[in-house]
């Protein structure tokens, strides 16, 4: 297993629905962005990847468990720890917890490293590769 990454964020009332509490599909965000800032602390980010390597990400596979609902003004964290690696794909374990480290959300993400005119499966760059086996 490999080390965890932590990423915050506030929820703000856009990320609400009536009742005050996250719209369910904003987990799905938070999550995105806690990938993508995991991403960026080994150095890679969606631009470079894109305009040096013609790559791009997607989410292939989610398995989402909702456990309580996150609230206006909560400071959420953002859990996202690598399961495994292939050579063209990510699999994530990511958890969603309040304050008080009450247990909100979870899920298993697979992402696809995919060519970003073709849409195909494409490799990773051997750099990512190398830092992720370092992580793992």
């Amino acid at each position: 297993m490999s080390a965890e990454f932590k990423w915050q964020v506030r929820v703000y009332y856009e990320d609400t629905d009536a009742g005050s509490v996250v719209f369910y599909a904003n987990y799905l965000r938070y999550m995105e962005r806690a990938r993508t800032e995991w991403l960026r602390s080994f150095g890679f980010e969606h631009e470079q990847l894109i305009n040096e390597h013609n790559l791009i990400f997607a989410v292939k596979n989610v398995t989402i468990d909702y456990k309580k609902p996150g609230r206006l003004d909560d400071l959420l964290t953002v859990t996202s720890t690598l399961l495994n690696h292939r050579g063209a794909s990510i699999t994530f374990q990511q958890f969603i917890k309040n304050e008080k480290g009450e247990l909100l959300t979870q899920a298993e993400v697979k992402v696809a490293c995919l060519n970003a005119t073709t849409l195909k499966a494409s490799p990773m760059p051997e750099a990512l590769l190398m830092e992720l086996a370092n992580d793992h």
